[in-house]
């Protein structure tokens, strides 16, 4: 794999982003945040970091920030519960924007989406489906050609406390996970080959603090080669039966 050294975060004025920014910057990289308020930005992210303005909403702006990037971790979300269309918009809508404006270049991408991601009877699936929004931001990542690691964490500062990560597959876990914590295994996971190709989910509790990331990651099986979904997920989401707007995107990646 090529060298990484520029990261764009998206979401990273967020409580999460906001550590990713940090935990790329200890690591030696160096990060380029993505907002839509640079001043905002300044106030909330370390003394010195690179700010690119963008808004996930409006693609057009999308193309000077994805400009000389190796890399790209995606941790961010909807701004807006209230509004049931924000998921759509913000939650996949963002993420088609970033690979639209990436043209044909395939940078390496760290995708976070959520725990429950596939059980569709879920309550976090009412009103605007933030749920299935997720789980086709992962479809386009896993269609678009770029190596992956898509990354789907616990319960965010909630559970018993720790640096001790462990990973699942299948969606059928319930845990918690510290936003320092998750932090760390994005970074790490744009970093380790033994993540690539890969989509699990993650927790934290109490014990050694996971140092040995290779070995975290070896431990989880690899998704299928242009499957639409991960290995072990349920396949309840059929593509016959999705909007006209999400098959025209995945057959755009598919033929990218």
């Amino acid at each position: 794999m090529p060298a990484i050294d520029r990261v764009l975060v998206v979401g990273a004025t967020g409580r999460t982003g906001r550590h990713v920014v940090a935990a790329a910057a200890a690591r030696g990289l160096t990060p380029v945040a993505l907002a839509r308020d640079a001043s905002l930005g300044r106030k909330t992210l370390p003394p010195g970091t690179e700010i690119v303005v963008g808004d996930l909403t409006v693609p057009d702006t999308l193309t000077d920030a994805v400009r000389d990037i190796d890399a790209v971790i995606f941790v961010h979300g909807s701004d807006d519960d209230v509004r049931p269309e924000s998921f759509e918009r913000i939650d996949y809508g963002g993420v088609a924007g970033v690979l639209g404006a990436l043209g044909s270049r395939r940078p390496r991408i760290v995708l976070q989406t959520t725990i429950f991601v596939t059980r569709r009877g879920h309550y976090f699936n009412d009103g605007g489906h933030a749920l299935d929004w997720k789980r086709r931001s992962e479809r386009l990542v896993r269609l678009s050609g770029a190596p992956y690691t898509i990354v789907r964490p616990g319960w965010l500062d909630a559970g018993q406390a720790g640096s001790h990560l462990r990973i699942e597959q299948g969606d059928t876990g319930e845990d918690g996970i510290s936003r320092e914590a998750l932090a760390t295994l994005l970074v790490e996971a744009l970093l380790d080959d033994a993540a690539l190709g890969k989509t699990f989910e993650v927790f934290s509790g109490p014990g050694r603090a996971t140092k040995d990331f290779t070995a975290l990651f070896q431990g989880a099986q690899p998704d299928a080669s242009k499957a639409l979904d991960a290995v072990k997920d349920t396949p309840n989401l059929p593509l016959h039966a999705e909007p006209a707007r999400v098959r025209d995107d995945l057959a755009h990646q598919r033929t990218h």
